[in-house]
């Protein structure tokens, strides 16, 4: 049975025979969905809604902000959402309008009556500038018979409490703290939304969620002409995409998440839109990931290179550079979307956590941790902007000048321990991929010297990267493992080290590089992610952040996944390449407690997954040979030199 058909199990069970609700059906008889989300935005908010056109978390006035809508994480409270209820329901389905950002579901009841609901954030472009207001938009719509539905609003503030004052106006509900406001704006019946009580439908009904600002104009033709433009904005966004026929429809929803998570104001990149989801049940480990970590501009500069959205390309570079700019000051891991607001990590005691899983954290703690990949990452990101001609404004003699103070600083750290990529806390080492990041940014340096002319410059960084990188190949390499490791002088096996080739730490064909992989492919894949040698691997970590973790973290895998089967293409075209990121995922899953399959299983889908990192779909969807081509093309614009050529040597279809 699939998901859709066991939710409507569900909740018929519930209906007919008032049984109690299971994991899958939530208090009052509702669905829940899980991490089936569908996310709407605008770059500058952004919502998660349910199949059933629940709203179930949304952020005000930015991704970072007070939850207004905060049921995701509210356990068993029905609290912090709005939805529309159709009586005696028996089916639903919810999909993205073709190619936007905007989410259309029809509920359909037992007597066939249907109800259409649209949800959107309004994004367009007008006066010459993109309109992104903060605010959310919903048309609820009788598609047949006579459907009786509730309207329920029921918003928090201040991370789960009850927003305590409340006033109907004409046409609009004023919901207020002291230093929260939220207004509501409609044509619906006022009465009946405040009272949720249930009504026929008989005519399409206009919803506006927003800042408490009086609405000027005509209601319902200003939601028709919002949708209408905010449609053709995403329709012309999507056609200005580089990107080959190969999946495309994943591809595109992908590029459109990408872009739903650009805070368009500074051009800041958030690794989610929400906090606290759990990476195993019951693990304690639920982070708050509403904020850009420089250790990824690497990856999202090269995922947006992919698929040709050079404009926030450009935008998210020019945030890196902002904060790199201050070089009397070290880089920290993360930054909020706004890089001069403070982060201070904390607990939400009025929030019980997804599914009742906490605790609910507010901030993020590795905001202090000492991570030296950031330096390396912020040069690999600005490399466009000496390569690509694509750019308006290339890079000059200055901006080199201001990357080279973070190439000083990443030699220096480049053999110094760190929290590394997985953040550990507690416990510092020398990573390898800490160490790789660190040689990249100065082997970097050195061809945007050449690039502009300045050949001394070149000769001075190159002599500081050599150095660098016959150290770190020394003392990454495990002999007895066969393979890199994750830190020097360590045992452990690390999903970060098939990044060695994409940085040009080694060659593909390197025969290190190629019995890493397959030590990786030996324990990971074949013996069925070697579930000792894994769990071990997770109590050093355990041991290391002093929690208690239960599980094997779900959303590893994936991650994992994905960075295996790109190593392996372009590992000397190895046989197994057409089914490699199956048989890992399913071996991934194979060793998943039944809850975390169940999560497994909704990542799957592009809609959902509203804690993934917000490059890797993009990435991930570019990494086997099909959109080669596309990845060629565009890499080729910001790899410098042994890049290059390393590209053409590493896909068959890209040698001619």
């Amino acid at each position: 049975m699939n998901d859709r058909a066991h939710d409507l199990a569900a909740l018929a069970k519930v209906r007919a025979t008032g049984a109690q609700p299971d994991s899958r059906t939530a208090p009052s008889g509702t669905i829940d969905h899980g991490l089936d989300l569908a996310v709407i935005g605008n770059g500058r908010t952004a919502a998660l809604v349910d199949p059933c056109s629940r709203m179930v978390w949304w952020c005000y006035p930015r991704f970072d902000g007070d939850p207004i809508f905060c049921r995701l994480l509210s356990g068993r409270e029905e609290k912090g959402f709005s939805d529309v209820v159709l009586e005696d329901m028996v089916d639903f389905q919810s999909q993205y309008v073709r190619n936007t950002a905007i989410v259309s579901t029809i509920l359909t009841d037992r007597h066939g009556a249907k109800v259409r609901i649209t949800d959107l954030a309004p994004r367009f472009r007008q006066f010459g500038r993109v309109f992104r207001p903060p605010q959310l938009y919903r048309i609820i719509e009788p598609l047949a018979g006579l459907p009786r539905i509730t309207i329920r609003m029921r918003p928090t503030c201040d991370y789960g409490k009850a927003l305590p004052h409340r006033s109907l106006g004409s046409n609009h509900i004023r919901f207020a703290n002291d230093t929260t406001v939220i207004r509501l704006t409609t044509d619906a019946p006022l009465s009946l939304i405040d009272g949720e009580a249930p009504f026929v439908l008989t005519r399409p009904l206009h919803l506006v969620f927003g800042p408490d600002e009086p609405f000027t104009g005509d209601l319902q033709s200003t939601c028709r002409d919002f949708i209408e433009r905010t449609h053709d904005y995403w329709m012309d966004w999507v056609r200005r995409l580089s990107i080959s026929y190969d999946w495309q429809e994943a591809i595109i929803r992908a590029a459109i998440t990408l872009k739903l998570s650009n805070f368009d104001e500074t051009g800041a990149v958030v690794a989610a839109h929400t906090t606290s989801i759990p990476e195993a049940p019951s693990s304690g480990r639920t982070w708050d990931y509403r904020y850009c970590w420089l250790r990824d501009a690497y990856f999202v500069v090269q995922a947006l290179n992919r698929i040709g959205a050079t404009r926030t390309m450009e935008e998210f570079i020019s945030f890196t550079l902002s904060i790199a700019a201050k070089s009397e000051e070290e880089l920290r891991p993360l930054y909020s979307v706004v890089p001069t607001i403070a982060i201070h990590e904390r607990t939400a005691p009025e929030l019980q956590g997804y599914r009742g899983d906490g605790p609910v954290r507010v901030g993020n703690a590795a905001v202090n941790q000492v991570q030296h990949d950031a330096y390396g990452s912020v040069i690999l990101a600005a490399m466009p902007m000496f390569f690509d001609r694509r750019l308006p404004r290339p890079g000059d003699e200055g901006l080199f000048h201001l990357l080279e103070s973070l190439g000083h600083r990443a030699a220096e750290k480049a053999f110094l321990p760190d929290a590394g990529i997985w953040e550990y806390r507690g416990r510092q080492r020398v990573h390898t991929h800490s160490a790789a990041m660190c040689w990249a940014g100065c082997q970097r340096l050195a061809a945007i010297a050449m690039r502009i002319g300045l050949e001394p410059r070149a000769k001075y960084w190159n002599s500081i990267a050599e150095p660098i990188h016959a150290a770190l190949l020394e003392r990454a390499w495990n002999q007895k493992r066969g393979a890199f490791t994750a830190a020097f002088g360590s045992d452990d096996l690390d999903a970060s080290v098939l990044l060695l080739a994409d940085l040009g730490v080694v060659e593909v064909d390197d025969p290190r590089f190629a019995s890493t992989v397959s030590a990786m492919e030996r324990e990971l894949v074949r013996e069925k992610h070697a579930p000792q040698s894994l769990r071990s691997a997770f109590r050093r970590r355990r041991s290391a952040d002093r929690r208690a973790v239960g599980q094997l973290p779900a959303d590893l895998f994936d991650g994992w996944t994905y960075s295996f089967s790109d190593a392996a293409v372009a590992e000397l075209g190895r046989p197994l390449l057409a089914r490699v990121r199956v048989r890992c995922s399913h071996a991934c899953r194979a060793q998943l407690e039944p809850s975390q399959r169940e999560s497994q299983r909704s990542s799957c889908r592009p809609r959902r997954r509203p804690d993934a990192n917000r490059a890797s779909a993009a990435l991930c969807a570019s990494s086997v040979h099909g959109p080669h081509h596309a990845r060629s093309r565009t890499r080729s614009g910001h790899l410098a030199g042994s890049d290059q050529c390393r590209l053409r040597r590493r896909c068959r279809h890209c040698a001619a």
